[in-house]
């Protein structure tokens, strides 16, 4: 992080979390070891933080104007992960081809022409896990960059904007990997994937990201870091893949158990058992629930011979709530 102190005033309402109207932020930012910042009286505070003003934590890796000019556009399909690893390269000064950090990552692809079986395979395991970003991201480097994952379920005992700002002050680069189909806002479509985005920030109940640039509520995130490896399919992409020529018994042929568990055959097989039915007759599933190979949680990204390091590799794990 540069030594040249950094000063800006944000006041705008469309990087806002939803249900706030203004905000005004003076933030200075200038040794490695701490931001700090003052609120606007327009400024929201979490629901943690109404009794203890002391504890609002606010630190950036990048300004608002350094995320604008900086950030990097999703580079490819099913690439957010591999674009976070991008944004995270360039924050800790690394400047590394897109194409090169894909690769490193080892983007998946759905199948999107396959029959129903490897289609649901596929969507299991499309873009990176967490484990592909540290990979790729050490890999992309030549072994400048290592990351640290936190698991942040089961729900853990933490306060995630205080946590966040204490890494980021100390020089860390957080990546979110998130499970989009949580916290849905009312009215808005289920999003059918899970999601990487690099954190280039915090301020208070809110956290700043990259693709897309945005600002989140602190719970909103935080939902959304805290889920089970599973996700949703829609009812029309499962249907129309059905085919006679593939059983659909081989969906729950794969080593990994939580096929049965989650009994995705018998999902499928009531979705066309429904498609008997007459429309208004019983409402009917929108989605099957299958496994993912994600993990919800937040990876620390550092240079390896940085301070921050050891404190890094030797934390404990977030407490279980």
């Amino acid at each position: 992080m540069s030594q040249n102190t950094v000063r800006f005033l944000y006041c705008s309402i469309v990087l806002l979390p939803k249900g706030y109207t203004s905000v005004s932020v003076t933030m200075e930012r200038g040794s490695a070891d701490g931001v700090q910042a003052q609120p606007g009286s327009g400024c929201p505070q979490s629901a943690s933080n109404t009794d203890a003003k002391a504890e609002v934590s606010m630190a950036m890796v990048w300004s608002i104007q350094e995320a604008v000019a900086r950030q990097t556009l999703q580079i490819g399909v099913s690439a957010c992960g591999a674009t976070a690893v991008v944004d995270v390269l360039q924050a800790l000064g690394i400047s590394v081809a897109p194409e090169l950090v894909d690769g490193c990552v080892r983007t998946r692809l759905r199948r999107n022409e396959s029959p129903l079986p490897d289609y649901l395979h596929s969507r299991s395991e499309a873009g990176a896990t967490h484990q592909q970003l540290i990979d790729g991201a050490e890999q992309a480097s030549d072994g400048r960059v290592l990351g640290r994952f936190f698991s942040l379920h089961p729900q853990r005992k933490v306060r995630l904007v205080p946590w966040l700002a204490s890494w980021i002050r100390r020089g860390a680069v957080p990546v979110a990997t998130m499970n989009m189909q949580r916290a849905v806002p009312a009215g808005e479509e289920t999003p059918d994937a899970w999601h990487h985005q690099l954190i280039f920030g915090v301020g208070p109940n809110a956290v700043f990201m990259t693709n897309p640039l945005d600002v989140v509520s602190e719970g909103e995130v935080h939902e959304r870091l805290c889920s089970e490896s599973v996700l949703l399919i829609r009812r029309e992409d499962v249907l129309q893949r059905l085919t006679n020529e593939v059983p659909l018994s081989t969906v729950s042929d794969y080593p990994d158990t939580r096929w049965k568990a989650l009994d995705v055959e018998g999902q499928v097989k009531q979705m066309i058992t429904e498609e008997g039915f007459s429309d208004g007759e019983q409402p009917k599933m929108t989605h099957i629930v299958i496994p993912a190979a994600y993990k919800s949680g937040v990876t620390l990204f550092t240079l390896r011979d940085s301070d921050v390091v050891h404190s890094l590799l030797e934390a404990p794990e977030l407490p279980l709530l």
